[in-house]
C-alpha cells in the first residue's frame, strides 16, 4: 500500500474576498489486481501494454488505486510532480524477494493481458481470491512461481550436457588439485 501526502492549496473566495487555505490529505493507494479491473471495465481495453495512456485514462487509474473511503473531489487535481513520482516508483517496485534465474531470454508472449487473463490464472493455480488485493507485480510473481514449478523439466541436449559434465570435471579437479 502507498500512503501518499497530497499538498493542500490556497483559493480566493469571490464572494467574501478572502483566501482560503484547504489542508493537506492522505490516500491510500493499492495497485492491484483490484485496480487494474476497475480500470478495465471503466475503459474496456487492457491496461497492461504498450499503449500509451492519456492525461485522463492515467488519472482515472490513480483513482481506482484509492483505499481511502472519502476524500476531497479535486485531490486528482491537487496531486503534485513528487507524488506522481511516488506513485510511479510505486507501481513499478518489485514488491518481492524472489528472483529468477532466466537462462534462456525466451521470446516475449503476445498475449494481451487482461484483468480477466490473471483471474484465469489464479483459478488455474487455485490462488485465493484475497490475493487480488496484492501489489500486482508480487501476484505476477506469484503466478510466475506456479508456472515454473508446474512445467515439466527440459531436457538438456547432449552438447549441453557434455559441456555442463567438462565444466564440473573441470571445477572438481582445480579443486582437488589433479589432473585427471
Amino acid at each position: 500500500m502507498l500512503i501518499l501526502r497530497v499538498p493542500g492549496i490556497e483559493l480566493f473566495d469571490e464572494a467574501l474576498q478572502v483566501f482560503t487555505t484547504e489542508d493537506s490529505f492522505t490516500l491510500e493507494l493499492e495497485h492491484s489486481l483490484v485496480s487494474l479491473s476497475k480500470w478495465e471495465s471503466k475503459f474496456e481495453k487492457p491496461f497492461l501494454g504498450s499503449e500509451e495512456k492519456t492525461d485522463e485514462e492515467v488519472l482515472a487509474y490513480i483513482e481506482a488505486m484509492i483505499l481511502t473511503e472519502e476524500y476531497p473531489p479535486d485531490v486528482l487535481n491537487r496531486l503534485s510532480k513528487e507524488n506522481f513520482k511516488q506513485i510511479n516508483s510505486y507501481i513499478e517496485a518489485k514488491m518481492t524477494a524472489t528472483w529468477f534465474n532466466d537462462k534462456k531470454p525466451g521470446k516475449k508472449s503476445s498475449e494481451v493481458i487482461t484483468a480477466e487473463l490473471i483471474y484465469y490464472w489464479m483459478i488455474t493455480f487455485n490462488i485465493p481470491i484475497e490475493f487480488q488485493y496484492w501489489h500486482l507485480n508480487r501476484l505476477f510473481t506469484l503466478i510466475k512461481i506456479f508456472s515454473v514449478k508446474n512445467a515439466q523439466p527440459e531436457k538438456m541436449s547432449k552438447k549441453d550436457l557434455l559441456a555442463r559434465n567438462r565444466e564440473l570435471n573441470a571445477k572438481r579437479k582445480s579443486e582437488l588439485g589433479t589432473t585427471g
